[in-house]
């Protein structure tokens, strides 16, 4: 799989001793070697790790300035034929000024060596008694004993297409304008941050919202590397944290304060943060104010493996694992929908609301918003006109969870049975009942539509609309039938989230009795109820049983829209989310059909009524996506 550009990073805290080079290179070179049996393709240590960072008025030693150029060495030696780029913390005495630098080497060579650009110089920081800010060189090289004509400055970006590496030193992400964001504008979309940040009560979690945030920001990986608790403790203590985040997400971390050698590692992304690059406008325009000509230092990977892949992949991408963020998540996402809804009937001056009730999933979310606008506004529920039209497949269980549900919120409920009116209908256009074709099918959702279409008008209402974002992405609807309302309050909401949220209000904001009834619709099967129910009234048509499980396409959904991924490495990402669930010829025959119908199916897209985005993906022709009706799937699914 290497066309898929993964690439196996690694964050590193050696063991070290204050001032003792030979000891530290031990613990390096053990370090390396961890990573390279992992085959990591890059390596960041901590700042000044060679030496460490805690030697104060003893970087003014000439002794221990040559020692830490001979470990240079020594590691440059050692990373013969190792196949992995390494990112080590040392000081450089140059042209009587001492530079705080990260060597880049790789296979015997040093590639290029970074200075720091920020100083500290305040509370407990005081670096600028012996270092030299290196924030204004560009454009230069320098010679050491054994390698010359070497690049240095903090220009530098470090080239094994696709993956380009650049490099910033602990107080650089403090500042307010970081190198890195320079770097990753000039093309890095790997930062390595080589680093000595101690530890004070509070100061971890600041630190994780500065390499989380930055990696979003820059629409990168990054890599911190903090040095350990083998450093001084005259003043201070050092943890060894240890983070790799990717675009805002923390992929990997390590538990502080361990008095062994510490590697972490984790496999990045390069083909996901480069098309995110190419959609963001903003990112490309910033790219003019970079204030230096990037210097490219090209080496090519001997190998492009990255050992297994153990990298989490969700299998609900858009609801979040972890319980206290989920509910988070959905208080979120009902208050943007209720917002909107608010807005829309202020702006039309409309003070009732129709909507059809099918006992399932999607309508009784869209009334749960509905009932808790009308609350907001201050509006009675007995204008909120919930409609159930039961045809030929509606069963006892979706029949009386509607009719409980609207009577238990004190809405003011209407049955209107379809089924006269289709017969009638087919009657009029010469069609078979006997028939269950898309014609049977498809009448009985006009016939709904219209019904409340006509009820709106009666009552001076607005029809709210109940398909969902899933539904939209397969053209699961009947064009100008459920296709069709007045305003959409769930058009991008997915199904996997529409049942998260409509727990969410069962289980947080209901009585007990509505808490009951929603807890019974949650456990229905999805169905459009359009076929005939059985001869023991129970359903027949299950969605999923025809297009397959929402999950898996609201995962593909997620990575083709939201990521545009191939159909191969979306593949190749279902596999490892639903290993042990579904086999990879049913991921392969599902993935086709998802492709097949989301470029079929794009007209009715087309043509879809206002509804508020309330996350990441919408398919609103009108902002997010814009695609034509007739454009072929072929080259997606040629040779797939």
């Amino acid at each position: 799989m290497a066309d898929l550009n993964f690439i196996r990073v690694a964050a590193a805290c050696p063991v070290t001793r204050v001032a003792d080079v030979a000891f530290n290179i031990a613990n390096i070179k053990s370090c390396i070697d961890t990573a390279t049996e992992e085959q990591t393709k890059l390596i960041v240590f901590p700042e000044l790790c060679i030496t460490s960072y805690t030697c104060g008025d003893l970087f003014l030693q000439k002794k221990l300035l040559d020692a830490a150029e001979k470990g240079v060495d020594e590691l440059r030696i050692y990373s013969k034929n190792k196949d992995v780029l390494i990112a080590v913390g040392a000081p450089l005495n140059l042209h009587t000024a001492v530079y705080n630098c990260a060597f880049v080497i790789y296979d015997g060579s040093i590639l290029g060596i970074v200075p720091k650009s920020f100083i500290p110089n305040y509370e407990e920081f005081y670096e600028q008694r012996w270092f030299t800010s290196g924030k204004t060189i560009t454009d230069c090289r320098v010679d050491l004993p054994f390698q010359k004509n070497i690049p240095f400055g903090v220009d530098l970006l470090f080239t094994s297409t696709p993956f380009e590496f650049g490099f910033e030193i602990c107080e650089d992400l403090w500042s307010v304008i970081p190198p890195s964001s320079n770097l990753s504008l000039a093309g890095a979309n790997v930062i390595g941050n080589l680093s000595a940040s101690n530890e004070v009560v509070s100061k971890s979690d600041y630190r994780k919202q500065l390499v989380s945030t930055q990696s979003a920001r820059c629409m990168s990986a990054y890599l911190y590397a903090g040095t350990g608790v083998g450093e001084s403790s005259t003043d201070v203590v050092f943890g060894g944290e240890l983070l790799i985040a990717e675009n805002g997400n923390m992929i990997a971390a390590n538990e502080r304060f361990q008095r062994e050698n510490q590697v972490i590692t984790s496999i990045v992304d390069a083909d996901r943060l480069n098309l995110q690059r190419i959609k963001n406008i903003s990112f490309r325009e910033a790219a003019s104010i970079v204030p230096w000509q990037a210097r490219k230092i090209n080496f090519s990977f001997k190998s492009t493996g990255y050992g297994s892949f153990d990298r989490k992949v969700a299998r609900h991408p858009f609801v979040p694992s972890d319980e206290k963020q989920r509910e988070l998540r959905c208080r979120e996402i009902f208050s943007i929908q209720t917002a909107a809804l608010a807005k829309r009937l202020e702006h039309t001056g409309l003070k009732r609301a129709v909507i059809g009730i099918s006992g399932g999933l999607d309508s009784t979310l869209a009334l749960l918003v509905i009932v808790k606008t009308f609350d907001l506004l201050g509006f009675p529920r007995k204008d909120i006109l919930t409609v159930t039209l039961p045809g030929f497949g509606t069963t006892d269980r979706t029949y009386n969870n509607a009719v409980e549900l609207c009577k238990n919120l004190e809405t003011d409920f209407h049955e209107v049975n379809i089924v006269a009116a289709c017969l009638q209908h087919f009657k009029d256009i010469g069609h078979d009942p006997e028939i269950h074709d898309v014609t049977y099918e498809n009448v009985q959702a006009r016939e709904r539509t219209q019904i409340l279409m006509d009820m709106a008008n009666k009552n001076q209402g607005l029809v709210i609309g109940t398909g969902d974002l899933s539904e939209l992405a397969l053209g699961w609807s009947t064009y100008n039938g459920d296709h069709m309302s007045m305003y959409a309050v769930n058009c991008s909401v997915p199904k996997t989230l529409v049942r998260y949220l409509v727990r969410y209000v069962a289980e947080k904001q209901s009585e007990q009795v509505t808490a009951d009834i929603l807890l019974d619709i949650l456990d229905t099967p999805v169905t459009p109820e359009l076929l005939p129910k059985n001869s023991e009234g129970k359903i027949t048509q299950k969605t999923e049983d025809i297009v397959g499980p929402y999950e898996l396409h609201d995962f593909f959904l997620y990575y083709f829209v939201r990521s545009e991924f191939t159909p191969e490495r979306i593949l190749f990402l279902a596999n490892a989310a639903f290993d042990g669930k579904y086999k990879e010829e049913t991921l392969r025959k599902w993935l086709k059909v998802f492709i097949r119908r989301f470029f079929t199916q794009q007209f009715k897209r087309s043509a879809i009524p206002d509804g508020p985005k309330v996350g990441t993906v919408s398919l609103s022709p009108r902002g997010d996506w814009r695609m034509p009706s007739d454009a072929s799937f072929n080259t997606w699914l040629n040779q797939f």
